[in-house]
């Protein structure tokens, strides 16, 4: 369903007439499979780290990747204000598994964490490259296999009618 609405969009004469007028290039608008699950991969791969401007990072992707920019965008939103802190504790959390550490606790006052960053970096950001990496690629994944099973199904479907 969220296939024929993109395909849709992207067939819509307002779309078409926004890019011609701001002369942005087609692909990164592009609705096809390849497009959108690059799209939450890079997005999702940015989304896990504990980092500013997660948005300009995406965007700084565009002149070497080809990905659907509005859907690498929107996954970006994935680690919002209210998903941001148990994403961090659970990445933190993880790190500190990988590394063999006791994971300190954790109060949510900007005094600890000015206090305990040090001891609580290395740790996060093993744990931001574990779900940034296997976390972004299973979502590719996922969005492929998702993507491909709707066109057989369609295509099953529309033979059946015939």
């Amino acid at each position: 369903m969220i296939r024929k609405t993109l395909k849709k969009t992207s067939k819509s004469e307002k779309l078409r007439a926004f890019i011609k007028k701001y002369n942005i290039p087609p692909e990164y608008l592009s609705t096809s499979r390849k497009m959108v699950s690059r799209a939450v991969l890079f997005g999702l791969f940015i989304a896990f780290i504990p980092m500013p401007f997660q948005m300009a990072a995406v965007i700084a992707l565009m002149p070497f990747v080809k990905f659907n920019v509005p859907i690498g965008l929107a996954m970006c939103w994935l680690s919002n204000p209210l998903t941001m802190p148990p994403m961090y504790y659970m990445e933190y959390l993880t790190g500190s598994f990988f590394l063999g550490m006791k994971p300190e606790p954790v109060e949510m006052t900007l005094e600890w964490f000015s206090s305990n960053l040090d001891n609580i970096f290395i740790p996060l950001y093993v744990g931001t490259l574990f779900y940034s990496v296997f976390g972004s690629i299973t979502a590719y994944w996922l969005v492929n296999h998702f993507w491909r099973s709707s066109v057989h199904r369609d295509k099953k479907l529309h033979r059946s009618r015939r």
